[in-house]
């Protein structure tokens, strides 16, 4: 049994276990805390009945026009909870919010494109590769920057893949 609500600051003392991950970007505490201030109702925690930390994710809406969207900055679940779900849970709730709340035309993330597992999941929930950020990660690592379209985007204009890789250099300057 788990259970789900908002992603608090006392939380961030307690997700190291979950972020100990190779394939887990995890950021500074003020970037967890710029999105709990300007976007709390998109930072959920799922916990064990002990209250240990099982998986999170940290979203937000962005962009303008046909391009509102809502974008997952992170999901990831400790090593010990996956095959559960939860990704599959917390991405519903992100997908639905951004939706039913915010009226976006889809949803986004990025995804390392070494991580086969991750980038199956999103594709069995209906993601495609939009197009690929090279040298993302690091500038070591090319991502997938994977998209799924709401009901918003009844034509799935959204979804249409670019034909060429976008430089990660100019992805960031254009952000």
């Amino acid at each position: 049994m788990s259970s789900t609500r908002r992603f608090r600051p006392c939380h961030l003392f307690r997700i190291n276990p979950v972020n100990l991950d190779t394939l887990t970007e995890t950021y500074n505490l003020n970037f967890y805390f710029q999105y709990m201030l300007r976007w709390p109702e998109f930072q959920q925690v799922v916990t064990a009945p002990d209250a240990t930390i099982m998986a999170y994710v940290i979203g937000k809406t962005e962009g303008e026009g046909n391009l509102w969207h809502g974008h997952v900055s992170a999901v990831t679940v400790a090593p010990e909870y996956r095959r559960l779900g939860l990704a599959s849970k917390l991405m519903t709730f992100t997908e639905t919010l951004s939706q039913d709340t915010y009226n976006a035309f889809f949803v986004d993330l990025f995804v390392r494109k070494s991580n086969s597992l991750a980038i199956a999941m999103y594709k069995q929930m209906g993601y495609i590769v939009y197009r690929t950020i090279l040298n993302y990660y690091g500038g070591s690592e090319d991502a997938y920057d994977m998209r799924k379209a709401l009901t918003r985007d009844q034509e799935k204009k959204s979804m249409i893949p670019l034909a060429h890789p976008v430089k990660a250099h100019d992805f960031l300057i254009s952000m």
